[in-house]
């Protein structure tokens, strides 16, 4: 005799793949497919054109292993996304544990430091290349005070400081409500406890606050940090990786080497490696997560 409960997990099985079926498709088709394919394209040299691509194997890794413009490209990357990190999580952690403190205001400054994330990269980007310009108002404001003026855009080491700023401001919105949300989750009663033992405010930060807000950090800190891996719209519309490509980073190389040089299997290659990077972080987050 067929085990009825057997029977009716199987059935559920079969409508859970059946309502699943749109959705994997469309992940096969939009997501997997294209992955498959950069991965076989980075074992190839040549061009869409009648010439067709050639098989190669490794050799387009083994030109990245000894490509000098492509490790500067790799510190570059490593400079820009720490350097984005960092201040994306502190300054937003600081806001939010202010903001939490301040229900008056909350709805307000929340509203406030939202904005540059839902405003245009590109319109951001323009308007900080205007702010910084040799004669923007940055340096005016710099000649009023009595100083001199700064070349940033074109200065191999103040080009890429305008880069982050702008990138950390895009991003502070975002994560100041990560932590706000998390911030909720904390319970009350932890802080009441502490004060009637007598803890002052950045002891209840440091022992109640920060490990209540792990998984949130966690988040924060890997979000961001693909946020900064992906950075494109603004190394093209500020500096287009100069001057000396001192901004350029791996995304924007990949843009290079596919659509002005057109070496698509040497881009797939890169971008093959930064999909690889990218993965990464989610396992670490995924993983962080699964621990607490």
């Amino acid at each position: 005799m067929v085990d009825r409960r057997q029977t009716d997990v199987t059935k559920d099985a079969r409508v859970a793949w059946l309502l699943l079926a749109p959705a994997l498709l469309l992940l096969g088709i939009f997501v997997l497919w294209p992955i498959a394919y950069l991965v076989g394209l980075s074992f190839t040299t040549g061009s869409f054109t009648r010439s067709g691509l050639q098989w190669v194997g490794l050799s387009n890794y083994l030109r990245l292993a000894i490509d000098a413009d492509f490790w500067q490209v790799v510190v570059n990357t490593l400079y820009f996304t720490l350097a984005t990190v960092v201040p994306s999580l502190v300054i937003p952690l600081g806001l939010a544990v202010l903001l939490n403190q301040s229900m008056a205001l909350r709805g307000l400054l929340r509203t406030a430091y939202f904005i540059p994330s839902v405003t245009s990269l590109v319109a951001v980007g323009l308007g900080f290349r205007w702010l910084f310009q040799t004669d923007g108002p940055v340096n005016s404001l710099l000649l009023s005070w009595g100083g001199e003026p700064v070349p940033w855009l074109s200065s191999t080491t103040w080009a890429m400081p305008v880069i982050i700023l702008l990138s950390a401001w895009k991003q502070l919105g975002f994560n100041l409500v990560v932590f706000l949300a998390g911030l909720q989750t904390i319970p009350v009663n932890r802080y009441e406890a502490s004060e009637l033992d007598g803890a002052d405010p950045w002891q209840q930060f440091w022992f109640i606050t920060l490990p209540g807000l792990r998984p949130t950090l966690l988040f924060a800190m890997v979000t961001t940090a693909i946020f900064t891996l992906r950075s494109f719209e603004q190394i093209y519309v500020i500096t287009g990786g100069g001057p000396l490509n001192t901004t350029n980073i791996l995304v924007y190389y990949i843009y290079q080497q596919a659509f002005t040089q057109f070496d698509f299997g040497y881009a797939a290659a890169a971008a093959t490696l930064l999909l690889g990077l990218a993965l990464i972080l989610v396992y670490l987050q995924l993983k962080g997560w699964h621990e607490d």
